[in-house]
């Protein structure tokens, strides 16, 4: 049977802990278990048959006088030299029946060592104050009392060693817990820098902690590295690349543009704009935010921007929540927001923007009240170079099918995500970007 996982810890510190305490608890446990039964029970068997010899000594002397007064009288100094009170007849106080407390371990093992050890027994009674065990003896004279400390018949309780078993066990743990929290915090940090470079932040990051953990610390400052040559790279080839797609066209234009006007020239100048933007778009998606720093931005001051720049179409509908700066690439996040304001404005003639800045993320939504995009699309609407059909092309009007994907790219860099929904508000198409805060 498989235990629930809601049961363990989510943490690496917190199931370590649970693997480091649980086998020490379970062991204190049981052998605090096993000492305190054996400490009660056998050594108090062991003293209990001790004054069981003794009060057997005291039973052959009265049983050996001929009168009562006979045997008052020798067992008086025998009984004072054995500690132990006994009064002949019995009391009105002497037991009759036995009497214990519900969970008295060692006062149990006593009065079953007594009835095995003393003939005669009537009733033990281990309740009496002072610590005091009073035994009732049937004898050929009646009924005798003997009164014994307890404390000769009975292991002492071991509160000094429980204290000193728990106040150990604290203390170790404690110990346990800081030295556990220096192992794992090499690992927390190479978490967070590993993290922090998938949402495009370079952060510094040195090897530390054990063996195991310097190694995958060294191999992830390697992979980083390897990362941003090859990013490095990449950009150095793009920039290359797009210097020499821009110069032909930009002589194709000026070409175009010194000839007479027609329709076939107007046709080919409409081809060449298109050939550009289809240029521009493309190299957005593989450069994407690869040469801009990520830094702490106005959010709602970035969309405002967006919105201001985007006609009267596109309002900003409202913000939720405390507004506060964001760590991200303006440039990137605004070119997502505008590539999603400009795939909607080809559909809908109505545009909302939102924000909700939430525990740890920011949410942007983009609504209108265009066709939408069905459901079975929306996952195929985020590839690179998908078009859909005609009633709801992303990219409708020269693109390439690149405008949602470079925005899901944008968002996944932030380590958040861009998912296609449908406006409860609008009725047409709502697009979700989410940013890690």
């Amino acid at each position: 049977m498989s235990i629930p996982h809601r049961l363990f810890p989510r943490s690496l510190y917190g199931r370590a802990a649970l693997i480091l305490l649980v086998p020490v608890v379970t062991m204190q446990l049981v052998f605090s278990t096993e000492f305190i039964q054996r400490h009660y029970e056998g050594v108090t068997r062991q003293m209990t048959q001790g004054v069981a010899l003794e009060l057997g000594l005291i039973l052959a002397e009265i049983e050996a006088a001929a009168t009562p007064a006979e045997a008052r009288a020798r067992v008086g100094q025998l009984a004072e030299a054995l500690a132990i009170k006994v009064t002949a007849p019995a009391g009105p106080d002497a037991p009759v029946v036995d009497r214990l407390l519900l969970f008295d371990l060692s006062g149990q093992a006593m009065i079953e060592t007594l009835r095995a050890q003393v003939p005669g027994l009537v009733a033990v009674d281990v309740t009496r104050e002072g610590r005091q065990v009073s035994v009732r003896i049937a004898t050929r004279h009646g009924d005798v009392e003997a009164l014994v400390g307890r404390r000769r018949m009975s292991a002492t309780n071991p509160h000094q060693l429980l204290v000193l078993m728990i106040f150990t066990s604290v203390l170790m743990t404690v110990i346990a817990f800081w030295f556990l929290r220096n192992q794992l915090r090499p690992i927390t940090k190479l978490a967070q820098a590993a993290e922090d470079f998938g949402k495009g932040r370079t952060v510094a990051y040195r090897p530390r902690g054990a063996a195991e953990v310097r190694a995958a610390g060294r191999a992830f400052l390697d992979m980083r590295a390897r990362i941003e040559r090859h990013i490095e790279q990449r950009t150095l080839v793009l920039s290359g690349v797009s210097h020499d797609l821009r110069t032909p066209l930009t002589r194709l234009q000026l070409g175009l543009t010194l000839l007479p006007q027609s329709p076939e020239t107007l046709a080919l100048q409409a081809d060449v704009a298109q050939m550009e933007r289809m240029v521009e778009e493309f190299l957005a998606f593989v450069r994407g935010d690869a040469m801009e720093g990520s830094v702490r931005s106005d959010a709602v001051a970035l969309v405002r921007s967006v919105v201001a720049r985007s006609g009267p179409a596109v309002t900003l509908a409202g913000v939720t929540g405390p507004a506060r700066p964001v760590e991200m690439r303006p440039e990137a996040v605004a070119r997502a927001i505008e590539n999603l304001v400009e795939n909607a404005r080809r559909f809908a003639s109505r545009i909302e923007i939102s924000l909700d800045f939430r525990d740890g993320v920011l949410l942007v939504v983009v609504e209108d009240d265009g066709p939408g995009i069905p459901e079975e699309l929306r996952e195929v609407a985020l590839r690179p170079f998908t078009r859909l059909q005609e009633a709801r092309d992303p990219n409708h009007g020269g693109g390439v099918g690149l405008g949602l994907s470079i925005a899901s790219d944008i968002a996944l860099s932030h380590g958040g995500a861009l998912r296609l929904s449908q406006s409860g508000r609008l009725g047409g198409l709502r697009a979700d970007l989410t940013l890690a805060r």
